[in-house]
């Protein structure tokens, strides 16, 4: 075989590999995008939820103004946020503003009783349910991104065509303490 042949078939071995490892980060980049867009959808249907809850509670609780006022200005900034690192720290304010009213809601038993109360109580508590599973498969998805941006060889094609590493949606190092805490059994 002449050399002339071989080197024609290494160089498009290695057009071909180029090929397929940029098209596999485009691939896992708008994975990651597409994912992305899923937590945005459940972050979007659980602010549209915070106003009801809100008025909810204040025809019971009116007094409690400031508490009120929190929730409603941790919305605004966690619907304001831009990045990913913004959008998280909005949100872990967000989730503290909303346990302190519901804190507020314990107060109040015909409060607690109210259909309309259970009802936006059990949409929050789905929607953040459905939020954490987009984080977990958005994170998941992140993970492979930059895994692939990392490794040889693909980490030349990475840098040749100025692919970078996506960020993840992190929990707080206050949730992730509750989360490695044994839950408490009483019988």
């Amino acid at each position: 075989m002449n050399v002339g042949y071989i080197i024609l078939i290494i160089v498009i071995f290695i057009g071909l590999w180029f090929i397929g490892a940029y098209n596999s980060f485009i691939k896992r980049r708008n994975r990651v995008q597409e994912s992305w867009s899923d937590i945005e959808v459940q972050l979007k249907r659980r602010y549209n939820l915070i106003p009801n809850l809100v008025e909810t509670v204040k025809g019971y609780a009116s007094h409690e103004k400031g508490i009120f006022e929190n929730v409603t200005q941790a919305r605004a900034r966690a619907l304001q946020a831009e990045s990913i690192q913004e959008k998280a720290n909005a949100e872990r304010e967000l989730t503290g503003a909303l346990k302190s009213l519901f804190a507020v809601a314990e107060n109040y038993p015909n409060l607690r009783a109210s259909e309309n109360f259970q009802k936006l109580q059990d949409e929050l508590t789905d929607t953040e349910d459905k939020i954490q599973a987009a984080r977990r498969f958005y994170n998941g998805n992140v993970r492979d991104y930059n895994t692939s941006l990392e490794v040889f060889p693909n980490n030349i094609v990475a840098s040749l065509f100025n692919f970078k590493k996506a960020e993840f949606f992190e929990l707080e190092e206050e949730e992730k303490e509750e989360a490695r805490k044994a839950p408490d059994v009483k019988f």
